[in-house]
């Protein structure tokens, strides 16, 4: 097999590359940067502040969420940043591994891992790079507001969905994909049973197929062997 035909099907991964780059991005004008050897400053939003952008229903939010996409903290920061790395090492290594299967299964594990390195950075370097904490003890930052169905289910209200950010809903549409299109090409994938594979592994069906090639039966005689 040639170089040509590995790095052609990674192609894919320009997607994840474009997810982490908007993603970052989109992050860093909310949070604000300084880059004086550039003589680039940029404030961001404040904290805890909200802006609409349409009306009520789309917000610009800004919170940092020390926990996992959507505000779920499951075991702790470094946990969830040791996780999250190991996690992206095993999405990339399988999307390698079926690099030549259909693409939308490819497309959804790309969206995926961009989101899952897009939230990685965040965890791993923002509290060094903004003074805010140790290696792998960051935040995520989190930013579009969405309105939401006024539900009350056991006590709890929700009204709006919980604040998330690109990575977040890369990962989301990734796994809405992968879950429309993951049974339709497993089934794709499957040896279909043809009648002239039973025919010839089948002493019943070849007896049926000899008798059959023979012609029809005279009157009274079956076409059978007895």
């Amino acid at each position: 097999m040639n170089r040509a035909s590995l790095v052609a099907p990674m192609r894919i991964l320009y997607v994840t590359g474009a997810i982490v780059v908007v993603d970052q991005v989109a992050k860093l004008l909310v949070k604000g940067f300084s880059l004086p050897f550039l003589g680039l400053y940029h404030p961001g939003v404040p904290l805890g502040s909200s802006r609409a952008i349409l009306g009520d229903f789309l917000r610009l939010t800004y919170i940092e969420n020390p926990g996992m996409a959507f505000g779920i903290d499951v075991g702790g920061k470094l946990f969830l940043t040791i996780f999250s790395l190991f996690a992206s090492i095993g999405i990339f290594m399988y999307l390698y591994k079926i690099r030549d299967e259909a693409f939308p299964i490819r497309l959804s594990l790309a969206m995926i891992l961009g989101g899952a390195i897009g939230n990685l950075i965040d965890r791993v370097f923002y509290g060094v790079i903004f003074g805010e904490g140790p290696l792998f003890y960051g935040k995520v930052v989190d930013f579009v507001d969405v309105d939401f169905f006024n539900v009350d289910i056991l006590g709890f209200h929700i009204s709006r969905w919980p604040v998330f950010n690109v990575a977040d809903s890369a990962v989301s549409l990734g796994v809405l994909i992968l879950l429309v299109f993951h049974r339709k090409f497993t089934k794709a994938g499957e040896p279909s049973v043809s009648y002239a594979a039973d025919s010839a592994g089948s002493p019943a069906a070849s007896g049926t197929s000899d008798a059959l090639k023979d012609g029809p039966s005279a009157p009274g005689q079956s076409s059978f062997p007895s």
